[in-house]
């Protein structure tokens, strides 16, 4: 369902992330504002694909 270079965010509300790599249900991301894109393990499950309402994401 997802694939690297796909923006996300958690279901719960949170930052922007970009998808690294994934392997099945586990997805390894980096917040879209971090430079240094220190990675971030998450559940596929845990999160949808990011999307704008506006100027500002969905929370």
């Amino acid at each position: 369902m997802f694939k690297p270079q796909d923006l996300v965010q958690p279901k719960t509300g949170g930052p922007k992330m970009i998808v690294l790599r994934v392997d099945g249900g586990t997805l390894w991301c980096a917040r879209a504002d971090d430079f240094s894109k220190k990675e971030i393990e998450v559940s596929a499950d845990s999160v949808n694909l990011y999307h704008e309402d506006g100027d500002f994401g969905v929370c």
